[in-house]
């Protein structure tokens, strides 16, 4: 349905040439049950003129018969198309409408809100340009706010709206109103959303939709509709990386190879040098084909078609690039995956993996942990089950040219099809941080730039003024040990007693740090390793400021311990294995980590599902199963006095 225009009666020719180039906004609305998504639509439809009279007629018939408003109009209906959810009042399904206004074509996708929906409410996200995030005025921010607001960021959707709905049950309050703005801020500061606006709404009423309310005369912002006509979203397509993956060859004659496909992204123009992948054979374009004649050039989303000057063989699955901005290409990668199948993720099992226009077969290799999207935490876990979210290590049969998700949403996704039932069980968004074996490890620049000498650490304070003024020298005790040896207690215990004896001293611990700068880590090896030298850096820091740090980590390789000694400065690092015995660590655990790794359900859970290394020779070894927590802090303290560190 389109807006009423005079063009339709006078010139129809010149009202579909006008209504062809206007500029398409795909937006979602989601939010918790009940919060009013599919209300808010048929409002939309309605105040917008947007519904046929036939429709309106039946509508108000079936308002009547199985509404939720008494009898009245009930705006919901004309989204909830299927039985069971004008039976139960909610959405199951993804429901998609068209409009357009004088100004954009919109296509909304009206998504469930129950939890275990989620796989469809990512469905609807996935082509989104625009999330409205709809919060029920009386209930505020719920538990699928934040799950919703978590998948709304992990899809890169940019522009955001927070429609606080239902303002005409709480009489239009602008203190509440405030208030949800406030906790909605404070929860998606841990997100990526750029774009974040707020408008108070009541769907039923019609409040701040189409129209500015007058029971709302506080609010002084832009209403729904005009706000969806308005947002710029020129800048959220990539222009700069040419992508166009290969879908197929068009061979009409003999004298004629044209390569048809999308453009993912970037500009191409005829006469532009461009590469096929994987061949990596050069060649210029010669022609941009379409129905409607060639064209001078090209960008994305046109489907076109791109004939070369030379002959090169290109098939389904290659993609056409600029020789001189080359996306990834390799058989490992590293990504966030949404599961949507009933049945759970196999790791070792082998998956088709659809990317672009190319498939492959692969493997989950590992689950580096799972997101509890309510928290955002991340946590643990075996496997993916349905409407679970993680991130995980992928192996490929070949090599996948792609872009990391967060640059180019076209050449960032994948779905993974099982391969018995060719049903799809995932959708994956590529990250930026996937493995590269031909690289030199991230230790091992920096450990070579550690020993050249980084000309970059610079200070106005030399380490001597700072060792005068102090009364000490800089180090890193690093107390290494299993879950529950008492590591952090012990920490602790060193810390107040260097602090209550006038000494510059800081604690950090491995929990601490994975709230703050390692959140984005898992509990694999090769995360354990970048946890530890992102906390090293932390340590280097504090004792380049003169100050002592006592790390509290379990630490469970010796080589990754050993990097950290060279990157802090051997000459500053103590080791002290805190030897308590598993048994012991054991009785201690009160949140029953040990258990779930004996039960297969905590992997890499060292001691247990995973090696750990005790130190072959530490500077100290103590064990708070024979030694008080005093006792413990007091050899520590005198192992300091003995490296003349305090004195």
């Amino acid at each position: 349905m389109s807006h009423k225009s005079d063009l339709i009666a006078t010139d129809i020719e010149a009202y579909l040439k006008q209504h062809e180039h206007k500029q398409l906004l795909r937006f979602i609305t989601c939010g918790s049950v009940d919060d009013g998504k599919s209300t808010l639509i048929g409002r939309l439809l309605y105040d917008s003129k947007m519904i046929y009279e036939d429709q309106l007629s039946q509508l108000e018939a079936d308002s009547k018969k199985i509404g939720t408003t008494g009898g009245n109009f009930d705006p919901a209906l004309l989204t909830d198309g299927l039985k069971a959810e004008r039976e139960q009042g909610i959405t199951i399904d993804v429901a998609y409408r068209y409009f357009s206004t004088a100004k954009r074509k919109f296509i909304i996708a009206d998504t469930p809100g129950h939890e275990q929906y989620t796989r469809n409410m990512a469905t609807g996200a996935s082509a989104a340009d625009l999330a409205v995030i709809l919060i029920d005025a009386r209930h505020g921010v719920l538990t699928q706010t934040r799950r919703h607001s978590f998948i709304v960021s992990l899809l890169g959707i940019r522009h955001v709206v927070v429609a606080v709905n239902k303002m005409d049950i709480i009489d239009y309050d602008e203190q509440r109103f405030n208030e949800i703005c406030e906790d909605y801020r404070a929860f998606a500061t841990r997100l990526d959303l750029p774009d974040l606006h707020f408008i108070p709404i009541s769907a039923l009423k019609g409040d701040n939709l189409v129209d500015r309310s007058e029971n709302m005369p506080w609010y002084d912002g832009t209403t729904l509709m005009n706000f969806l006509e308005t947002v710029y979203i020129g800048s959220d397509r990539n222009l700069q990386d040419f992508r166009m993956p290969v879908q197929y060859v068009s061979r009409p004659n003999l004298n004629f190879r044209g390569f048809c496909g999308t453009i993912s992204s970037g500009i191409i123009r005829p006469g532009e040098e461009v590469m096929v992948l994987p061949s990596r054979q050069k060649s210029k374009v010669k022609e941009i084909v379409t129905y409607d004649g060639n064209l001078d050039e090209a960008f994305t989303p046109m489907a076109v078609t791109v004939t070369l000057e030379d002959e090169i063989d290109a098939s389904r699955g290659d993609m056409l690039v600029r020789p001189g901005n080359l996306p990834k290409s390799r058989d490992h990668i590293d990504a966030m995956l949404v599961w949507m199948d009933a049945g759970a993720m196999v790791p070792g099992k082998t998956y088709l993996f659809k990317h672009t226009t190319q498939t492959l077969p692969g493997t989950i290799d590992t689950l580096k942990y799972r997101v509890d999207v309510n928290t955002l935490h991340r946590e643990p876990a075996p496997q993916l089950e349905l409407n679970e979210i993680g991130r995980v290590s992928i192996s490929l049969n070949a090599q996948l040219h792609f872009d990391a998700y967060r640059r180019n949403r076209s050449t960032g996704a994948f779905i993974v099809v099982d391969r018995i039932t060719n049903a799809t069980v995932a959708a994956g968004m590529i990250l930026d941080k996937s493995g590269d074996s031909d690289a030199k490890s991230v230790w091992d620049d920096e450990l070579e730039a550690s020993n050249a000498g980084d000309p970059n650490e610079v200070s106005a304070v030399t380490t001597e003024e700072r060792t005068a003024r102090f009364g000490q020298k800089p180090a890193t005790i690093l107390l290494t040990g299993l879950t529950g040896s008492g590591k952090t207690s012990v920490g602790l215990a060193v810390e107040r007693k260097l602090f209550d004896a006038g000494r510059a001293v800081a604690m950090i611990d491995g929990e601490s740090v994975r709230r703050g700068l390692s959140r984005d880590l898992g509990f694999s090896a090769a995360d354990r390793s970048e946890n530890l030298r992102r906390s090293g850096h932390l340590a280097h820091a504090l004792n380049q400021a003169g100050v002592i740090c006592v790390a509290s980590f379990v630490a469970p390789s010796e080589e990754v311990r050993s990097k950290v000694a060279k990157l802090i400065g051997q000459e500053h690092f103590l080791v002290v294995h805190v030897a308590t015995p598993v048994n012991v660590c054991r009785t201690r655990d009160t949140k029953g980590q040990y258990a779930k790794a004996d039960a297969g359900e905590l992997l890499n859970f060292p001691g247990v599902t995973a090696a750990y290394e005790a130190p072959p020779n530490p500077d100290l070894s103590i064990d708070t199963s024979q030694q008080s927590v005093e006792e413990c802090a007091d050899a520590i303290v005198q192992l300091l006095r003995s490296r003349e560190i305090i004195r």
